[in-house]
């Protein structure tokens, strides 16, 4: 387990969604105290929206560079451009890696369905699988962080 694994699991171990890991682990990087990281990425635990959708991990790598690379004003379009090439720069690493950012095939298991919350948990998926997710999406995120703006 690497060491990003482990920081990822002590998340976990301390009541951590993988949105909020990934943030947290980049605060510092982005200015923020790391209890407003955690409320920044705590609806995104389990997926987007916790259907299964977009792992939470890759949000909130993507939440972190939005604050370091979107638009601070709405007709800043040149921003808005560099926020979406990071976005999907991010993407492509993280499918490279991983095949895919969406929850349920990286989990082997959609968490939108009736019982399978209760299944992962079980299975211990979330301390299984998850980390992974969590260290990678954090690892990548701050090499593009380091990239500057």
């Amino acid at each position: 387990m690497t060491d990003w694994e482990k920081q990822a699991m002590e998340f976990f171990d301390n009541g951590f969604n993988c949105a909020q890991g990934v943030l947290i682990m980049q605060s510092e990087t982005l200015g923020l105290d790391k209890e407003t990281a955690a409320r920044i990425a705590s609806a995104f635990g389990g997926g987007v929206s916790r259907t299964g959708n977009v792992c939470g991990a890759v949000a909130g790598a993507l939440m972190a560079l939005g604050m370091q690379f979107g638009n601070q004003a709405p007709n800043d379009k040149v921003a808005r451009e560099r926020a979406y090439d990071k976005a999907d720069q991010f993407i492509a690493r993280f499918t490279e890696s991983c095949g895919s950012i969406i929850c349920r095939d990286l989990l082997g298991l959609d968490l939108s369905q009736p019982g399978m919350l209760e299944k992962a948990r079980e299975e211990n998926i979330f301390h299984d699988k998850c980390p992974r997710y969590v260290a990678l999406a954090a690892e990548i995120a701050e090499a593009m962080l380091a990239e500057g703006k």
